[in-house]
């Protein structure tokens, strides 16, 4: 009889565990597989980090600088961006313009932009010191690379991921920088860059010198393998790509999703089928997939509608991508696409929705 008992409680505890493997399998982020009952789209890529605010300063006219500070925080190296998110739950992307070796704490800086989509005025107007805030990165799409040259230009807040690099260059490195803005009050760390820069940096104020000379800029700074990186207002790069010589290597830092040809006259209707919802939609020229998606599926998640975030990429399971974002890699466009900005290269895309 004992050794009854011994064996009918041994079988019992051999169940339970059993039962609470099973249970823990079940709710891994990896179960069931190969097939997953929910996609992996749509998710949030970065690990996120909860940051305190430790400074909110004006550097400049409608520029306020953060300092976010915390514990062993990721390096960086120049030319890289977080994602901040705001107590709204909106999503922005920020250049980180401090230290790299500071692991400590992390600086950006935005500018209010009048009339915008609300990102930049809850920075300004709600973010406050205390306050903590949750960050996602930091990535970079902009790094800086080894030239025998180097030539910057800068927008206005376009200064905030080339001021770290300007700080990173070797002593005898060969660069020039032209910064430029509407008003010497509105372009931040304009003292610092003058104490880096000395006379390689040209400084234009529209409002005293008109427009800056990239014609005479190009022809006077830019040799055989200089890299030219730009970051600023879409017209300002534009004009540089236009003017870039053969043999100069072009890095750009985008504020805004990139354009169909032709200022977006290439947009065409595109059929979008959701192979998991088993629904078939009308993507109008005019419009984007994101709304086409969201008027089935309101609770699709999206953020920042520019293609910075990566909050809306979805799987692509057929078609060919017009990809239009700032943040996928070559290997992660060939099966998927941030649907608030990329469109069907052809007339169809099936997505894993």
């Amino acid at each position: 009889m004992p050794r009854l008992r011994t064996v009918v409680l041994v079988a019992g505890a051999a169940l339970l565990t059993k039962r609470a493997l099973r249970r823990r399998i079940q709710a891994a982020p990896l179960w069931p597989m190969p097939a997953l009952e929910e996609p992996v789209s749509g998710r949030p890529r970065s690990r996120s980090l909860r940051l305190r605010i430790t400074a909110h300063e004006t550097v400049a006219d409608g520029v306020v600088q953060l300092r976010l500070e915390g514990k062993g925080l990721p390096r960086w190296q120049p030319g890289a961006h977080l994602d901040l998110v705001l107590p709204s739950g909106l999503v922005r992307q920020y250049s980180l313009c401090g230290d790299p070796g500071d692991t400590s704490s992390y600086t950006v800086a935005t500018r209010l932009v009048e009339g915008g989509r609300g990102g930049s005025r809850e920075v300004h107007d709600q973010l406050a010191l205390g306050m903590r805030l949750e960050v996602r990165g930091p990535r970079n799409r902009f790094p800086l690379v080894e030239a025998p040259a180097y030539l910057f230009v800068a927008g206005g807040i376009g200064i905030t991921p080339i001021l770290p690099m300007l700080r990173a260059l070797p002593e005898d490195a060969e660069w020039r920088l032209l910064y430029c803005g509407r008003t010497r009050a509105s372009m931040p760390f304009l003292e610092e860059v003058g104490k880096l820069a000395g006379d390689r940096v040209t400084v234009v104020a529209e409002d005293e010198d008109g427009r800056p000379d990239l014609d005479g800029l190009f022809a006077d700074a830019v040799a055989e393998g200089t890299a030219v990186y730009c970051c600023g207002p879409e017209g300002l790069m534009d004009a540089v790509e236009a003017r870039l010589p053969e043999g100069a290597e072009l890095h750009l830092e985008r504020f805004a999703p990139r354009t169909a040809p032709g200022g977006g006259s290439g947009d065409t209707e595109f059929t979008l089928e959701l192979r998991r919802s088993g629904r078939t939609l009308t993507v109008p020229a005019d419009s984007t997939a994101l709304a086409a998606v969201r008027a089935e599926l309101p609770g699709t998640l999206y953020s920042c509608e520019q293609g910075f975030c990566g909050t809306c990429r979805q799987r692509v399971l057929q078609g060919e991508v017009d990809h239009r974002d700032e943040l996928l890699s070559d290997a992660e466009r060939a099966d998927s696409m941030l649907i608030c900005v990329s469109r069907a290269r052809g007339d169809r895309l099936v997505l894993d929705l």
